[in-house]
């Protein structure tokens, strides 16, 4: 049991480790590209809405693939007045019975509603609405379903190791 319970945390952890990775060189990706943006629109006064949408897209994706990283970090929004001076064991049943009750409700809540909205992008190969836009929309709409999938991954690595805590197995 033990063994499974780190296997799962470590594999969790290592997929999102990788998109973290993966997902900061996205960022300077970004960063480079509203860079050349502003200095084409206010210096050149050029401007084109599929480099702009390029910004906007790369935005949505670093949001989506990195939020488990994120949480695997404990970087993400949570009553810290609360939550920081629980002992371990009680941080260990927090997260738990969050993951349980509120997490996983709420991925598979996302996946199940927004389904068929992915899935009409991606049978039309839904583009920009923009003149001279971007043609991946369905690309982008397709990380909508990806999102709740790494974070549930990353939900059963804390899960996992909230019950090494729980069971005193992560001290050892």
């Amino acid at each position: 049991m033990k063994r499974l319970l780190v296997s799962m945390k470590q594999v969790s952890d290592g997929i999102s480790e990788w998109t973290g990775k993966c997902v900061a060189w996205l960022i300077l990706l970004m960063v480079l590209t509203v860079f050349f943006v502003v200095i084409m629109r206010y210096l050149f006064d050029w401007g084109r809405i599929d480099v702009q949408e390029s910004a906007l897209y790369l935005h949505a994706t670093i949001f989506m693939l990195g939020a488990a990283y994120t949480f695997k970090y404990d970087e993400h929004v949570r009553v810290d007045i609360f939550y920081r001076p629980l002992s371990p064991r009680a941080k260990a049943w927090t997260n738990l019975m969050g993951g349980l009750l509120l997490l996983f409700p709420m991925m598979i809540f996302i996946l199940v509603m927004s389904w068929d909205y992915v899935a009409v992008a991606w049978e039309m190969r839904e583009g920009s609405r923009e003149a001279g836009g971007l043609n991946g929309v369905w690309l982008l709409k397709g990380l909508i379903l990806v999102f709740p999938g790494l974070v549930m991954i990353q939900g059963v690595g804390q899960m996992a190791g909230s019950c090494l805590t729980l069971l005193g197995w992560d001290k050892e």
